[in-house]
């Protein structure tokens, strides 16, 4: 029997699969520190008597786009974007350190600092927290000062900022983790540009091409099924008689 049919159904199911990454980099487009989802198909041809006719898509795993989103100032004083390849420390919800590019920071009814989502924002010696009343900001080097009532400013901890050596892997709750699981060393000569955002590196125009694309090509691995499915009803014919 012709594998054609298996064939247009897995072009089919990689397609599905292609829009899905697309269609959710397309809806974090304006998301900060957002990193492009990448995606690639393989060809494999179908082994087995006579000649290889028939060839399979196999999804292959590229990971991300690491590549810098546009800095926009935003003079906020707790708003800081990680230069080069720096990235920020967070706890994640499981306890472990984790590594995102969002940058906009907020103090919690604790005092604690946090990321928007809420999640304590790391430093050197752990979470760092912000004194009652006192008005906090970040320096290049990352320092958090915080001024107090009284016009005295203090250092209250120093984000830890990492310059990951090989790619991070990225978690299915958005953030990014080391390839082994473990906790990347602070870069001391790491920075970041206070008072700006980075934002996402998607590009929506080209998104949206690829979207175009990913559906026509889909359009035609149905019609390769429709196509297999009425040489099998012919040969049925043939070989029946009738």
């Amino acid at each position: 029997m012709d594998r054609m049919i298996y064939v247009s159904m897995a072009g089919a199911k990689m397609n599905m699969q292609r829009q899905d990454v697309l269609s959710n980099n397309l809806a974090n487009v304006s998301t900060t520190g957002f990193r492009a989802e990448l995606e690639a198909v393989r060809a494999v041809p179908v082994r087995g008597d006579g000649a290889s006719t028939r060839v399979y898509s196999l999804e292959t795993t590229v990971g991300y786009d690491d590549s810098a989103g546009p800095i926009t100032f935003t003079g906020r004083s707790l708003d800081v974007a990680a230069q080069g390849k720096t990235w920020m420390a967070v706890q994640a919800l499981d306890g472990t350190e984790a590594y995102t590019r969002s940058g906009s920071f907020a103090v919690n009814a604790e005092g604690m600092l946090v990321t928007h989502s809420g999640l304590p924002v790391m430093g050197d010696g752990g979470p760092i927290t912000i004194p009652a009343g006192a008005e906090p900001s970040i320096a290049p080097d990352g320092t958090v000062s915080a001024k107090a009532l009284n016009g005295k400013t203090t250092g209250v901890g120093k984000l830890k900022l990492v310059t990951p050596q090989d790619k991070l892997i990225r978690g299915d709750d958005g953030l990014f983790r080391a390839p082994d699981g473990g906790e990347l060393p602070a870069d001391a000569t790491a920075r970041v540009q206070d008072g700006s955002l980075e934002g996402s590196n998607v590009n929506p125009i080209e998104t949206m091409v690829s979207m175009i694309a990913a559906a026509r090509q889909f359009e035609t691995q149905m019609k390769m099924m429709q196509t297999a499915e009425s040489d099998e009803k012919a040969a049925a014919q043939l070989l029946s008689g009738s």
